[in-house]
């Protein structure tokens, strides 16, 4: 009897002993660092992908030694749920790293900037050649783009600018249905909170408006000083005479130099022959000036002529206004801008 209960007793001494070592090495396996180069592995997780078919592929690799060990530790974990996208995983990283990454989906994350005043033309070029973005027929073109947005007619203005994180693999139409939705929630939020009296019709006249005043703007302090101006003169029935509009409208014919010739040939956007504002806005305008446009400054100016130093200096009679012109215009600084030397206009 006795010699059973130590044979047994030996047996218990081996089986803890083989499952300390089988801990031991379980352990040492999942949290020694992967085969991953000095600057890291960056690595494709395609839609449909689950984890037994990443670790396969990293062991073939001779990135995970024990793919069976992994696998395991996952799904005890209940980690087993993984995110398609691209990953870098860092030097250094071990098995429950690469894991955890996955199942939180910790994909690499790109970011793009459209600028306040570019045109759609201008932010659809941008958007598909960003790295990583995937190109669309459905978004080839201006038009083809206001069309899968769901936008009849011209779409300018109608995105809002501002820098979009975005994965690996986002098509330039997902990214513009975010930026197009983004300027709808924008555009309704200061709608709503909108000062009396204004004289527009729609959320969307007041969209046209803050494009004018984006474009006009080279000091952000002057928003609505401008936008004032501008209110006004709609309410006078004058005309709005805003070489922005006038340009816009001269598309691919404006070679950077505005004649009076230019000022006086009928568009649709040309300010200086029609009555009103333009049929589209003329650029991507920011929440700053959306905001603007809706809460205008209050005031008697009706003029304004840039100084040279993105400022404008504001009158309030024809008079003052062409004394203002000679002063800044027609005797121009040497080191004239029609923005600040610190701030990017487009």
């Amino acid at each position: 009897m006795s010699r059973l209960l130590r044979g047994l007793l030996v047996l218990v001494v081996l089986g803890v002993l083989a499952g300390g070592a089988t801990f031991w090495f379980a352990k040492n396996a999942l949290i020694e660092p992967l085969a991953v180069p000095v600057d890291g592995l960056r690595m494709d997780v395609e839609e449909g992908s689950n984890l037994s078919r990443v670790v396969r592929r990293l062991a073939h690799e001779d990135v995970v030694r024990h793919p069976r060990l992994v696998l395991a530790y996952a799904r005890l974990k209940k980690l087993g749920h993984i995110h398609p996208g691209e990953y870098m995983i860092p030097a250094g990283s071990n098995a429950m790293d690469l894991v955890a990454r996955l199942n939180r989906g910790d994909v690499t994350r790109y970011r793009v900037t459209i600028v306040e005043g570019w045109t759609f033309a201008q932010a659809l070029e941008l958007v598909r050649g960003a790295n990583k973005i995937k190109t669309t027929e459905d978004a080839a073109t201006v038009v083809a783009a206001a069309k899968a947005l769901g936008i009849e007619g011209n779409p300018e203005g109608q995105i809002f600018p501002d820098t979009y994180i975005y994965r690996s693999g986002t098509t330039d139409l997902d990214l513009l249905r975010q930026a197009h939705q983004r300027m709808n929630n924008v555009l309704a939020e200061e709608w709503e909170k909108r000062a009396s009296d204004l004289p527009y019709d729609s959320a969307y006249e007041a969209l046209i408006m803050a494009s004018i005043v984006e474009k006009e703007t080279g000091v952000p302090w002057e928003r609505d000083e401008i936008a004032g101006v501008f209110v006004r003169r709609l309410n006078k029935g004058m005309r709005l005479q805003t070489d922005p509009t006038v340009i816009y409208g001269m598309g691919e014919n404006y070679a950077g130099n505005l004649r009076r010739a230019d000022l006086r040939e009928a568009t649709p956007y040309n300010t200086y022959v029609i009555q009103g504002m333009p049929p589209t806005p003329i650029a991507l305008p920011g929440r700053e000036a959306i905001h603007a446009a809706l809460h205008p400054k209050a005031g008697k100016s009706l003029y304004f002529v840039a100084k040279g130093d993105g400022s404008h200096q504001f009158s309030e009679t024809l008079s003052e206004h062409n004394r203002a012109v000679r002063q800044y215009q027609l005797k121009r600084r040497s080191d004239y801008r029609s923005s600040p030397a610190d701030t990017q206009q487009n």
